[in-house]
């Protein structure tokens, strides 16, 4: 049992300094709200780190702090992509300090450190006990089966440790340099004097992209170490032990599209003829305890000391730990809940804990950080950091749209972020990892992030600056938006080969990305009055029609000429990408009832909708509600007077793939989208529309929920007679008026107020079932774009 410290005048600051940008967030008092079960009063007691650590959700345990830069956490052989760690795995190849939450490839990480007894072997695993483990936000601790246990916490841009090995004068610890995720370049380890050792690794690669970096630490010991040196790693030797090899060019095998030979040159990489991997022995025969406080930067050794000097000056590590769990709590306590069973509250706070982890900090304590054209820049006056890793395609659906609503200084900070990428290279991030662009995925969806943040309140940023650059990249041809002449000249991206463009990316479903992030370009530009871009880009956003084919009621792809391409299947995902026409087709999210009348009526739609979503696992002509671009679906049918169908839908989705388990998640995160999803759903409500606040409802999972909103007002949500089995609104109020529609008040997210509902086992069709209840599409100016081409009959 560990004495009671009076904490360091040095850690109470750190305390300050973890915990600052959300303590303020959380500071002002929440208003009298109507009666409802008790709030929860410690979030992060409730989260469960290890769900979604287990079928291919790529989430990872370990400690770190809302959108930090550490994330100390450990990784086992089967090194799920970014997260690093299996569930299923009974070892741990080392405690790496950099992880994402399940992108579709390998990434980050970087620098894993093991703790082993006896001879030093760097390319050691040791096993272990999940009844030996646990995890909870900013803190994991596991008891190895060599007899050391490792407990790990984190600032922002520091991690600690507490190492405590069994009596040996060879206690080791083994710092894995190359063993990044993808793969690992100009590794180096330095001890300097007895009690510090510090290096650097550049990685990157993502996808088989050329994008690259490099990540600098400096670890200090509260004890000497006996002995420090390296170990060569062998060229090659790296893809068994988890990287894509040591050749820059290494292939990834995970199939994302990505657009290969059309790629801006990457700096070059230094290389030499064998990576390192270090280590340092300690003796413990008489203490055997060894802490250990490591500081990362991605500009240089110099200011990873900084940062660990800045943010963690003591040694006390409970205090540290202390200091992370208050920083979860006051994120996390944006959004507090009461009622619910025990599952569904563990469920949805580790949702929302999953879903904001990212992007991080890339910015140091000095406010240096490395930008995408190489050179070392400085935070902007009036922010706090800049932010790195965008997963676009993924994010721009919901959590970008969460992250402004909880935490809208840091998402006014990376939307920041995102403005001084453009200033630097010409183009906004798509697929980022760190300062490093792998242009991975399809779209442009910086444009409905960027939207997106601002229109949930997040509008601290540069968002004429914004909109300029949007407007020039959505016009101009650029590696973001391949094929954008072709879009321009036939109001889609054709499939053959004679425009040589389109035919490796999916055409078809890329036009529809497109689409949608010129509506958030429209949306945008209308918020800060600019009415000429706000019509153009509205206008071009319906170019969706032009591949919607009346005969078969699908979107199709379409050649050049005009012609439909031929052999067309809905349940084929060629030209396509990662789904079919039966999840694209309903993808006009801006738009529904266009959709719906270009179907030949409401019914049409309802008809294709309840095929499509017999099934949530994918092909066949269902959706998959695991993947993205399956995510809007479930909440179509209040576009078409069936509210009470995407109750009952939204909720089998919450039963079907969530749960309190390591399995609990299906698919991967992708930088906290899918997590993010379901923190909207179980709220009632879902952002539907890019670029604005519309919010389609569903029902509450929860009889009472409270929502600290951006403007400093709140959002109260009741649902009445709340249970699993009772998805279905009978009836709702908005401040004690009768409400009627299915889409949340305009007011809602602004001014805030007390949104009721009356839920039921039972369906009640005609609630806000009029043509008027539905929430708002968006046709657009004017009579859609015509094309002079027309399809060839076959």
């Amino acid at each position: 049992m560990e004495r009671p410290v009076r904490p360091h005048l040095a850690v109470r600051r750190l305390l300050a300094l973890c915990a600052a940008s959300v303590l303020t967030l959380a500071a002002a008092p929440l208003p009298t709200v109507s009666a409802g079960p008790e709030l929860v009063s410690s979030p992060a007691e409730l989260v469960n780190p290890f769900i979604g650590t287990a079928n291919s959700a790529n989430d990872f345990p370990g400690a770190d702090l809302p959108f930090g830069m550490v994330q100390w956490s450990p990784d086992t052989p089967s090194r799920p992509h970014g997260g690093g760690y299996a569930y299923g795995d009974s070892t741990i190849t080392g405690f790496s300090l950099t992880h994402l939450s399940g992108p579709g490839c390998r990434a980050a990480g970087d620098i894993p450190v093991l703790p082993t007894v006896g001879a030093v072997d760097t390319g050691a695993a040791v096993g272990f006990s999940h009844a030996d483990e646990s995890a909870s936000p900013g803190s994991y601790k596991v008891a190895l089966d060599n007899g050391v246990t490792t407990e790990l916490t984190a600032t922002q841009r520091s991690g600690m440790a507490r190492f405590t090995f069994p009596a040996t004068d060879r206690a080791n610890l083994l710092f894995k340099l190359a063993d990044s995720q993808g793969g690992a370049w100009d590794t180096r380890f330095t001890p300097v004097g007895d009690r510090e050792v510090s290096g650097q690794v550049t990685s990157g690669r993502f996808c088989g992209a050329g994008n690259q970096y490099t990540v600098y630490f400096d670890m200090v010991f509260d004890r000497p170490f006996e002995t420090g040196g390296t170990r060569a790693v062998a060229p090659g030797t790296q893809p068994a032990r988890g990287g894509t090899g040591d050749r820059p060019d290494a292939p990834e095998t995970q199939h994302r599209p990505t657009l290969h030979g059309t790629l801006p040159p990457s700096r070059p990489l230094p290389r030499r003829s064998a990576e390192q991997d270090g280590y340092v022995t300690f003796d413990t025969t008489q203490s055997q305890e060894v802490r250990a406080k490591v500081g990362l930067s991605y500009v240089s050794t110099a200011n990873a000391v900084l940062n660990r000097a800045a943010e963690n000056p003591g040694w006390d590590f409970g205090e540290v730990r202390r200091a992370a769990r208050q920083a979860w709590d006051a994120e996390l306590g944006r959004i507090r809940i009461g009622g619910g069973t025990p599952a569904r509250r563990t469920v949805f706070y580790t949702a929302l804990y999953h879903a904001l982890l990212h992007p991080n900090v890339i910015s140091d304590s000095n406010g240096q950080y490395p930008g995408f054209d190489a050179a070392v820049h400085t935070v902007d006056p009036g922010h706090r950091a800049a932010y790195a890793n965008y997963s676009g395609w993924d994010i721009y659906r919901s959590q970008a749209q969460l992250e402004a609503l909880v935490d809208p200084e840091t998402a006014a900070d990376t939307a920041q972020s995102m403005v001084d990428d453009y200033r630097q290279t010409g183009q906004f991030p798509k697929w980022s990892e760190n300062n490093g662009e792998s242009y991975v995925m399809v779209g442009d969806p910086a444009d409905e992030i960027l939207a997106d943040y601002h229109a949930f309140g997040a509008t601290g940023f540069d968002s004429t600056a914004a909109l300029a650059g949007m407007v020039a990249e959505a016009t101009t041809a650029n590696n973001n938006r391949p094929g954008l002449d072709y879009l321009d000249r036939l109001g889609y991206l054709p499939t053959d080969g004679s425009y040589g463009c389109c035919n490796s990316y999916g055409p078809a479903a890329t036009t529809l990305e497109y689409d949608s992030a010129d509506f958030a370009v429209s949306s945008l530009a209308g918020s800060l009055g600019d009415t000429a871009h706000q019509q153009f880009f509205a206008r071009r956003a319906q170019d969706w029609q032009n591949l919607f084919n009346p005969a078969s009621g699908f979107v199709q792809p379409r050649d050049a000429d005009g012609g439909w391409t031929p052999g067309f299947s809905p349940t084929s995902g060629r030209n396509f990408v990662e789904g079919d026409s039966w999840e694209y087709t309903p993808m006009v999210p801006f738009n529904l009832h266009g959709l719906s009348a270009a179907m030949g009526g409401d019914p049409a739609l309802a008809s294709f909708l309840d095929t499509d979503l017999t099934s949530f696992t994918g092909g066949g002509g269902h959706t998959d509600l695991g993947n993205e671009p399956s995510l809007d679906i479930p909440w179509e049918y209040d576009y078409i007077g069936l509210p009470y169908r995407t109750q009952r839908t939204v909720r089998d989705v919450q039963d079907q793939i969530w749960a309190d388990s390591p399995s609990g998640l299906a698919g991967n995160d992708d930088l906290g989208e899918m997590s993010s999803w379901y923190v909207w759903s179980a709220l009632g409500m879902y952002p539907q529309t890019p670029g604005t606040a519309d919010l389609a409802l569903g029902s509450p999972l929860f009889p009472h929920a409270v929502v600290a909103l951006p403007s400093g007002d709140t959002l109260v949500i009741n649902g009445r007679g709340a249970a699993d089995n009772a998805p279905y609104v009978q009836s709702a109020k908005w401040n004690g008026s009768d409400w009627n529609n299915a889409y949340a008040p305009a007011e809602t997210l602004r001014g805030g107020g007390t949104l009721d509902f009356e839920l039921s086992t039972a369906p009640h069709p005609d609630w806000a079932s009029g043509p008027a209840s539905a929430p708002p599409s968006y046709p657009g100016p004017g009579s859609p774009r015509s094309r002079s081409v027309q399809p060839r009959r076959r």
